[in-house]
């Protein structure tokens, strides 16, 4: 090896074989905090387990949840099971040989179970609109209404009369229990004989105990307003449950496909792939597809968040749901409706609310001591003072059945994955897809982020600005002799070498190559005819042992200017030097700019050499820049990132990034919109190739943490007082229900003002 082999040089984007855009990390090892089974006997290993996914109608709250995990956790051949209640869907992986016994544990359980989908039964479920179910049928409407007319009833004749155990207040009562509240009653009679302590239980308790003391107004009040409050908080969830819905919305239903010869309208989901669709202008595209004729100019705002339409040509990508400009233009579907990135976009988000982010792991895990705490206590205030002091029974008694309906923990509980929900569709929304809420929340405590450079800071589309010879011969036959060894490649510095040859020599035919092997880190090698070529960067020329000092200088010259140099070399020697540009994205400062006023340190990691890294950082004004990375110098910077600085993310659109993406805590895809593994396996997909992305995540993610601790805040704040005033004998029954529902909706209200928040 020659003295100036003494400067190491290399890159990445003269790893000409191994440029995929999407990175395919796995994590196996990173996110064991990413629970994405709230069974915590969920064992190991599922791979033969089957799955079953269910729409349960009458699980809107935790109290609903609670009974269903206890009943089925005692079943077996029950391996797993994951619920979402925003969705109300409960996702079940079982060894049984048909799902009929989960099915009949939830109707005895009065959930009105539906099957969603089977992988026993590849006909099960079938239509997942679920929206009709939703509704609060207009009966239920009025049976609440004229218990509510009974029970206030009630209540005037028992303040006018001064008897509150009348037989006309007591009748009064006992048709509002009857009509309005005998579902609660049920529900509690369900949860006593599967020794489940939840809040139908406990409000059930807590009307016929008041029953029982003579507080018969009160009783039916309670029930009414109990009845009410479900149904207020079941229409508030749907808010939430709009929001992602809203984002399948932005499909038409319809699309003129092209068939024998004529246009026609057909449905969306009956269109086939590889079909011929036009788009008119100004309105929504129906299915993914590549364009075949037209330029239109398309708003992908939709899917990337993107605010300035996108010119497009044939060949180039369309997404569903995005919205044509002012020219029609046709297109070949790529992908069915079931599959196109809106609809993957959408299950992404919906999966993702099964992962328990930490707070809401800790609510969770709350709530599971906090009722039996509070229903002990209550026992305690019923027993002791009578007991102890000689005081009358039934005041204490009273006192206690308050406390048992404080005891509710639904406005706690459903406070964390109403806020989470919308958190992740205000971000899908904006061309940022988080893959679960643990990354939703864990964002605010990114201290570093580590920045591919090529496809990430820059274009990630060089062009060839420098073609010079080494040693003699034919320019244009070692050209096409580069450009055959570059033709393997999906690299961008492949494709820019490609694309000058084909442009500089129009219908030239490439060498056939034989024995083409990958160097990782540092190009590629092949045989074209007798000879060996190889094609690559700096590095290579240093280990090939064909590096001089002459043309040391002539590649520090070239990599000084930022450009990036790869070397065609043949029969021992350097033959052709070939110099290639990239371009900063102008969002790149902006974004870097934006990280730093975070707090958010900003390092670049580049398999480029030195100078061109030096180069980059200068033009977006970044203090640590690293060239000559491979993939382990890459993984080792990110392991020395975190043990510096804590929490690390890292951004990248290659599977050369991967090792890198899966050390870090949270992993970043550039580009991911239409690309399968980025979608699949990132942390957080960026939709398009906006760096600002990024920090919008980190402040959603400060937003959504805020919102979790005020709803906390506010329903354990609730919670505490009432409890004070129930031991002080100033709350009522009615006022502990009241309590307990406008908790539930402020709660509730404050986590949807999230769907906005970017």
């Amino acid at each position: 090896m020659s003295n100036c082999c003494k400067h190491n040089h290399g890159k990445k984007v003269t790893n000409i074989h191994e440029h995929t855009h999407g990175h395919g990390h796995t994590h196996d090892h990173k996110h064991e905090h990413a629970d994405s089974s709230t069974d915590n006997t969920r064992p190991a290993g599922l791979a033969d387990a089957e799955e079953a996914v269910f729409f349960i109608q009458k699980m809107d709250c935790p109290t609903e949840e609670k009974l269903i995990r206890e009943r089925l956790a005692n079943m077996d051949g029950i391996a797993a099971m994951q619920f979402n209640l925003i969705q109300r869907e409960l996702t079940v992986q079982h060894r049984l040989p048909s799902v009929e016994p989960i099915v009949k544990t939830l109707a005895a359980l009065d959930m009105l179970p539906k099957v969603k989908s089977d992988t026993l039964d590849a006909e099960a479920g079938g239509d997942d609109d679920h929206s009709a179910s939703y509704a609060i049928p207009a009966r239920k409407w009025l049976m609440v209404g004229i218990a509510g007319v009974a029970a206030l009833a009630a209540e005037v004749v028992a303040w006018t009369s001064g008897d509150d155990g009348s037989l006309t207040v007591i009748a009064l009562a006992l048709l509002a229990i009857a009509v309005g509240g005998l579902d609660t009653l049920r529900k509690g009679w369900i949860a006593l004989r599967h020794l489940s302590l939840n809040m139908n239980f406990l409000m059930s308790l807590a009307v016929i105990g008041a029953a029982i003391i003579g507080q018969w107004p009160e009783a039916a009040v309670v029930i009414v307003l109990f009845t009410l409050a479900e149904m207020i908080e079941s229409l508030s969830l749907d808010r939430a449950r709009n929001a992602i819905a809203g984002l399948m919305a932005m499909t038409p239903d319809q699309a003129t496909v092209l068939q024998d010869g004529a246009w026609i309208g057909v449905a969306a989901k009956q269109v086939a792939l590889n079909a011929e669709v036009r788009v008119k202008p100004g309105e929504r595209v129906p299915l993914d597809g590549v364009v075949t004729a037209g330029q239109p100019a398309i708003n992908q705002a939709p899917i990337t968040g993107e605010s300035m339409p996108v010119a497009k040509q044939t060949g180039d990508q369309v997404f569903a749901g995005t919205i044509n400009g002012q020219t029609a233009f046709d297109y070949r579907v790529t992908a069915v409706q079931s599959e196109s990135t809106l609809s993957r976009i959408v299950k992404s988000v919906q999966q993702a609310q099964g992962q328990r982010a930490p707070t809401q792991r800790f609510v969770d895990q709350f709530a599971r001591y906090y009722i039996p705490a509070v229903v002990a206590v209550a026992v305690l205030v019923a027993v002791l003072p009578p007991l102890l002091f000689n005081v009358p029974f039934y005041p204490w008694l009273y006192k206690a059945l308050v406390l048992l309906v404080i005891a509710c923990p639904c406005a706690l509980v459903i406070s964390t994955p109403v806020t989470i929900v919308s958190g992740l569709a205000a971000a899908a929304r904006h061309g940022i897809l988080i893959k679960g809420g643990v990354y939703l929340e864990q964002g605010r405590r990114l201290k570093a982020l580590a920045l591919d450079k090529t496809g990430t800071i820059t274009h990630g589309k060089p062009v060839v600005t420098d073609v010079q010879l080494l040693s003699g011969g034919d320019e244009a036959s070692l050209l096409t002799q580069a450009a055959s060894l570059a033709l393997r490649s999906d690299h961008p510095v492949s494709a820019a070498i490609a694309a000058h040859w084909k442009t500089r020599q129009a219908g030239a035919i490439a060498e056939d190559v034989a024995d083409f092997a990958a160097l990782t880190g540092r190009g590629v090698q092949g045989s074209i005819g007798a000879s060996a070529f190889y094609l690559g960067n700096h590095r290579l020329v240093h280990e090939l042992d064909m590096c001089s000092p002459a043309l040391e200088e002539r590649l520090l010259a070239l990599e000084k200017q930022g450009k990036t140099t790869t070397i065609l070399c043949r029969d021992g020697k350097a033959q052709l030097l070939l110099a290639v540009a990239d371009t900063v994205r102008d969002s790149s400062r902006d974004a870097i700019a934006q990280l730093k006023q975070l707090g958010v340190g900003v390092t670049m990691l580049t398999g480029d050499n030195a100078h061109t890294a030096r180069a980059i950082a200068d033009i977006v004004q970044l203090d640590d820049a690293r060239g000559d990375q491979l993939p382990e110098d890459k993984l080792a910077a990110i392991g020395e990132l975190i043990a510096r600085r804590g929490y690390v993310g890292m951004v990248g659109d290659g599977i050369n990034d991967a090792p890198a993406l899966a050390r870090a805590q949270i992993g970043f895809a550039m580009g991911a919109a239409g690309t399968d593994t980025a979608l699949e396996t990132a942390d957080v997909a960026l939709m398009d190739d906006d760096l600002r992305k990024i920090p919008d995540f980190i402040r959603l993610s400060k937003k959504t943490h805020r919102v979790l601790m005020q709803n906390i805040t506010i329903a354990l704040g609730i919670k505490a007082v009432f409890l004070a005033l129930a031991l002080a004998g100033e709350s009522s029954l009615w006022m502990a229900v009241f309590a307990d529902m406008g908790a539930s909706l402020i709660v509730v209200f404050n986590g949807l003002r999230l769907v906005r928040s970017l």
